[in-house]
């Protein structure tokens, strides 16, 4: 419940504090008095976005801060999933600044907007004429049956199997998709494949062929061209090798008498020992020289084979087309594979359905299960309320689909009068009916949940006398499960508060501001008696607030 609330520099408030105590407490004030700047600024605590006409002075900024009591609400688990400090009184601040940017801090840990809404939700529900409007809405439905029904634990575990159905059936849609492009190019790229395959192409084999085929191309030419050179070289009176070896002979007889002339002579030596190496590869090379014409057509077949698919492929080596023929090669496997991941999928799918279908199954049955309790008690509720012949249907249809709650769509069907047929509720319901069924909701609900407090702003529109006491009884029984406001114009329901504060303006410094107290039994009297008469109360006006106050 919340205890106290603080607020400085927001609309026509340049600073307010105010305790709140359990129960049955009443908000009453003039029209335009400020009663909805406290909604705003409680609406700014729930996570609700915020601009500078908020602010009151421009130059400073907003600080609106509430305590709430909580040890009693089981919250512990949201303050460890998100990381905050839990305190049986927690503290929430929205700040405002000049800049126009916001901040929010619960125990003084900084947080977001949606963590700030997240815990909201637990702690406050602010019931506003736009929120009856919610009663036409299916989504509101079918969370109040479900409420009634516990059935929080299995419609949560029906979104999240949901969530991993609609993945899966991506994923399966996805292959599918695949596969019917994989078919379209499977015959093409099988003949591309197998003719890469037929090329039986090896990783640096292009530059071996093309030296194959030019030494192959040109056996003559170079077996007359190492011919002349061994000639030249082993000629026997005048080859190159023999008049090295003369010259070796006439450095040797000279190479004892200086140090230049033994290394010139080791020189020769040694060049002459290259040089019959040299000969010796060169006649191992003239015996392999064997004019082979089926080995040159085979060689130059290969490589005009490797051009061909070079051309056809758009590339400059055989690194590349081996590399295509890999990509072919993973392609024809993925088709050929995509029918036994497809069939996976299929079954994974159709197990997923099956639990959906049995966990839908149960919610609808839940669902179904508390309607007869939940119509007979809203019956019975408005029939304080002057409704006495008020009736509901839920139309409740299981369907086909699967929707983000469970298969089934909702109808609420509403007769006011005997005798009178079942329309939607959004259609034969009046205002002031409306709200007096969204307070019969609110009445059931507090009684199945742990809400800590709701704030009716101005239920009581289009009702009056005892219709309204009755309203007020009703609230009241309310406040003994959690703690409720009602803003009213009502004397009637501002006469059941356990604690009444008021909302008025005054001028301060030729400034308007609005300000709330908290009323003592004569200023109630007063403030009564003036809601039922105006200003100035007659001794009547004073009488008859005495007595709605006893």
């Amino acid at each position: 419940m919340i205890t106290s609330l603080s607020i400085e520099n927001f609309a026509l408030i340049e600073k307010l504090n105010i305790n709140f105590s359990r129960g049955f407490s009443v908000i009453t004030g003039e029209t335009g008095a400020g009663k909805s700047i406290l909604l705003g600024a409680l609406d700014l605590v729930r996570g609700k976005r915020a601009d500078l006409t908020s602010l009151k002075n421009k130059d400073e900024k907003c600080v609106i801060e509430a305590v709430f009591t909580i040890e009693n609400y089981n919250l512990k688990f949201f303050f460890e999933e998100n990381d905050f400090d839990y305190e049986t009184e927690t503290i929430i601040r929205r700040e405002i600044l000049p800049s126009g940017k916001s901040r929010a801090f619960i125990n003084d840990s900084p947080v977001n907007l949606q963590q700030l809404q997240d815990l909201s939700d637990y702690l406050i529900d602010i019931h506003s004429q736009h929120q009856t409007l919610e009663l036409s809405n299916q989504d509101f439905q079918i969370t109040l049956l479900d409420s009634l029904a516990k059935n929080q634990n299995l419609v949560s575990q029906y979104k999240s199997e949901l969530s991993l159905y609609k993945k899966i059936d991506n994923s399966l849609k996805e292959l599918i998709s695949n596969k019917n492009s994989l078919d379209k190019e499977q015959d093409y790229n099988n003949f591309l494949l197998e003719e890469l395959l037929a090329a039986d192409l090896k990783l640096g084999e292009q530059e071996i062929l093309e030296s194959e085929l030019e030494m192959l191309s040109n056996v003559e030419f170079i077996k007359e061209n190492i011919e002349k050179s061994i000639a030249i070289s082993e000629e026997e009176q005048f080859g190159v090798i023999q008049n090295l070896k003369e010259i070796r002979i006439s450095l040797q007889k000279i190479s004892g008498l200086s140090p230049v002339y033994n290394q010139l002579f080791e020189r020769v030596n040694s060049v002459i020992i290259e040089l019959e190496d040299v000969n010796q590869d060169l006649n191992s090379e003239l015996e392999k020289l064997v004019f082979n014409p089926e080995k040159l057509e085979l060689v130059n077949q290969k490589l005009q084979t490797i051009y061909l698919l070079q051309k056809k492929h758009q590339v400059e080596t055989i690194d590349e087309l081996i590399a295509i023929k890999d990509e072919l090669d993973a392609k024809v496997f993925l088709s050929n594979d995509i029918e036994n991941q497809i069939a996976a999928f299929q079954n994974q799918l159709q197990s997923k359905k099956n639990l959906l279908d049995e966990v839908s199954k149960n919610i609808h049955d839940n669902r179904v299960g508390v309607v007869p309790n939940l119509t007979q008690r809203l019956s019975a509720i408005l029939s304080q309320l002057g409704m006495s012949n008020a009736q509901f249907q839920f139309e409740i249809q299981y369907g086909e689909n699967f929707l983000s709650d469970g298969k089934d769509t909702v109808q609420l069907l509403f007769s006011a009068n005997k005798g009178s047929n079942f329309g939607l509720l959004k259609k034969v319901a009046s205002g002031g009916e409306m709200s007096r069924i969204m307070l019969a909701i609110k009445s059931v609900l507090a009684e199945e949940t742990k809400l800590p407090t709701i704030i009716f702003d101005e239920i009581d529109t289009g009702i009056s006398g005892e219709i309204a006491n009755n309203m007020a009884e009703i609230m009241k029984q309310m406040s003994n499960q959690m703690q409720i406001f009602a803003i009213t114009h009502l004397p009637q329901i501002a006469s059941k508060g356990e604690a009444h504060y008021k909302v008025f303006k005054t001028i301060k410094e030729n400034t308007t501001v609005s300000e709330i107290i908290l009323l003592n039994e004569n200023d109630r009297i007063l403030e009564i008696a003036e809601m039922l008469s105006g200003k100035n109360p007659s001794e009547s006006a004073l009488t008859h607030a005495k007595a709605l106050l006893n």
